[in-house]
This record gives C-alpha cells, sequence and structure tokens, in this order.
C-alpha cells in the first residue's frame, strides 16, 4: 500500500514547495526515491513544476511565496511593500525582494527583482513580519532598505510611515551616515 505523498502536499497551507521541503514533508531520505515520485506527479499533472526544484500544488499559488523560495533567506520589500502602502504612486509589475543576491528572473511569466544587502541586514528580524509562508517588510523597512539601496530616490506620499518605528530600525543599518542623513532630509520633508 502506497502512503499518500500527494494527499501530504495537498494538506499543506504551503501553495510552493522547494525539492528540499517536499523531502522533509514527506521524511524521506532516499534522495533518488523523491525525485522519482515528484517527477511521476508532474507529469501526472498533479504538481506543478515552476523552476528546477520549486514546485506548487497547481498554477493559483502565492507569488511571495515563490518569490521568498526562489533565494533564501529573503523577504518581500522595497518598491512592492510600499505600493501597496501608497508611499510611492508608480506601479510595477514585478515583485521586489531583499535577499543576499542581485539578480532580475522571470518565472512562469512573473518578474523578480533581487536586491542584495549585507548579511546582518538581511538576516535582522527587525520591521519584517512573517506571514504564514513569507516574510514581508514592514511600509517602515522597506523605506529604509529603499534609502539604503539607493543614492537618491523620490517618494511620493511619505506622511504615512510612522516615524518613531523608523528610527527604531534604523540602527540595523550599521549607523550608516548618509542613510541616517537622508531620513532626516526625508522626515523633514513631511514635517
Amino acid at each position: 500500500m502506497e502512503k499518500g505523498y500527494i494527499l501530504d502536499l495537498m494538506r499543506s497551507n504551503k501553495t510552493v514547495f522547494t525539492f528540499k521541503d517536499v523531502v522533509l514533508l514527506w521524511g524521506e531520505s532516499d534522495v533518488n526515491f523523491v525525485k522519482k515520485k515528484i517527477n511521476r506527479y508532474v507529469k501526472a499533472g498533479k504538481l506543478n513544476a515552476i523552476r528546477r526544484g520549486i514546485y506548487s500544488k497547481n498554477k493559483n499559488y502565492d507569488k511571495y511565496e515563490l518569490a521568498t523560495k526562489i533565494y533564501t533567506p529573503s523577504y518581500i520589500s522595497m518598491e512592492t511593500v510600499l505600493g501597496a502602502a501608497g508611499i510611492t504612486f508608480q506601479l510595477y509589475g514585478q515583485i521586489f525582494v531583499v535577499s543576499y543576491t542581485t539578480k532580475e528572473i522571470e518565472c512562469d511569466g512573473q518578474k523578480y527583482s533581487y536586491r542584495k544587502i549585507k548579511d546582518t541586514i538581511l538576516t535582522n528580524q527587525a520591521g519584517i513580519e512573517s506571514k504564514e509562508n513569507y516574510s514581508i517588510a514592514s511600509t517602515e523597512r522597506a523605506f529604509l532598505d529603499v534609502v539604503y539601496l539607493n543614492k537618491d530616490y523620490h517618494f511620493d506620499n511619505l506622511s504615512d510611515l510612522n516615524w518613531d518605528k523608523v528610527y527604531e530600525i534604523l540602527p540595523i543599518y550599521g549607523g550608516n551616515k548618509r542613510m541616517v542623513k537622508m531620513v532626516k532630509m526625508y522626515k523633514t520633508h513631511v514635517s
């Protein structure tokens, strides 16, 4: 009698799985067995292959979840968060992610823009919210990420930022003098 491998995936709250996720979920130590099983499920249409080593239950997977699975550790940030919060008005088609590498990727018709940030900043959880299957920056953290990664940036509406939270998170950027100066300058334009 075969174990319910596909059922284990379908019952999971995840919509996107890496190969490693599947190995852990199934509790299998035989990697070749897992590869064969996954390939069989993909061919049968029971599992969707998104990119090498990354799969989804179906085509209706969470794109933010995929974004943070392609490169780990990572979190959704910058223009994706700022646009949703009304801090920037320009709409971008791609999803912006902070990670340990800078890359532009197109996957399943969606563009993902990864920006490299120092490991000490990347792994600091200040201003990062853990959703069920991915991490996303608060508006204040996304604002600081943009200031850190760009010399000069135009924000459309900074009035919704919680400046106390901005100054609370700011120290994780290592006392960057240019950044501290820029944050003060942006704040004076709001007041």
